[in-house]
């Protein structure tokens, strides 16, 4: 009776913890991966031949995302058994009854923060720096500190994502203020207004951020560090401005997954070590996995903290605060 209560407090407390079976998932034969992050190719090769389960790996847009997965949920045609996605679109689909709860041991060690849901599990971070043109900014004027973006001479010479738009910029800019990277609210205004007198150009996301950077065309961006590695070898730095803040990177099992066990297999192999050592080296990711770094000058040294996921109205509210700062004529 003592083993049977011990065995029964550990399937309560620990949902899932052990249920991955690699011979049933073997028998299943593939595991279908929903993702919105790219260049995971390495990973999914990876997998397949770690497992004998072939990664099956469809690319959806943010923008697409939510409407996508819910349209097949609802139709019952979900073919994704794992699905990767920004907190709050994965948060949603939680809610929809889309995700099912699988705590993996392999997320052992990553953060309590990261792993306190037993439905969506945290595995990075999708930083937030200003990278530079290393051939053309000298080292004594890279910026050292958000302020320094504000200096004149930067004025249309740097590109971002469009402030009044881009949710994950809008959630930066005010994660800035959240996290107190200033002193007071309005040295943080200071700061926007600064920015936006510096009149940045505009793009529809990080992506396309590097390229003006690359060419010449401008010497600062706004953008993500990975674009390091992933343009490379491109002459791209990023500036040590102090804490650098990104929205978390999720994912969670599908509630009705057609390969089930092949689900949380992948699971357990998403989150090793060995796998987000390939998200780092390969992606430039910043992951959770312990003592797991991208091969970015410094970036081991940095601290990288989580904001938090504004919802659909401050988004728009914020969005509509920031487009008559940075398009005020």
């Amino acid at each position: 009776m003592k083993k049977l209560a011990v065995l029964l407090l550990c399937v309560f407390l620990v949902p899932c913890a052990f249920a991955s079976d690699p011979a049933k998932a073997k028998k299943e034969g593939k595991a279908n991966f929903y993702a919105n992050i790219t260049a995971v190719e390495p990973i999914m090769e990876a997998f397949s031949a770690a497992k004998e389960v072939q990664g099956v790996y469809t690319r959806i847009s943010t923008s697409k995302y939510l409407a996508t997965v819910l349209t097949e949920h609802e139709a019952g045609k979900l073919e994704a058994d794992v699905l990767q996605g920004p907190l709050p679109i994965l948060q949603t689909l939680k809610e929809k009854g889309v995700l099912a709860a699988y705590r993996s041991p392999s997320a052992a060690g990553y953060p309590d923060w990261a792993r306190e849901d037993d439905t969506i599990m945290q595995f990075g971070i999708e930083y937030v720096a200003p990278i530079y043109n290393k051939d053309l900014v000298k080292p004594g004027d890279v910026p050292r500190s958000y302020q320094d973006l504000t200096d004149p001479k930067w004025r249309d010479k740097i590109v971002m994502p469009d402030p009044s738009s881009h949710a994950t910029t809008i959630s930066w800019l005010v994660g800035l203020k959240e996290a107190k990277i200033f002193a007071t609210d309005e040295e943080w205004m200071n700061f926007v207004k600064g920015l936006a007198a510096n009149k940045p150009m505009f793009v529809k996301s990080f992506s396309p951020t590097p390229a003006p950077v690359e060419s010449g065309e401008k010497l600062l961006a706004i953008s993500m560090p990975k674009y390091i590695i992933t343009h490379a070898p491109a002459p791209l730095g990023w500036a040590r401005v102090g804490t650098l803040l990104g929205t978390p990177r999720g994912v969670a099992i599908a509630a009705k997954a057609p390969h089930p066990e092949a689900a949380r297999v992948f699971m357990d192999y998403w989150l090793s070590k060995d796998a987000m050592k390939l998200l780092a080296d390969k992606v430039g990711e910043y992951v959770l996995a312990p003592g797991v770094f991208p091969p970015i000058d410094g970036i081991s040294e940095a601290k990288v903290l989580p904001i938090r996921e504004l919802s659909d109205e401050e988004i728009r509210s914020w969005g509509e605060k920031f487009k008559t700062i940075f398009f005020a004529k």
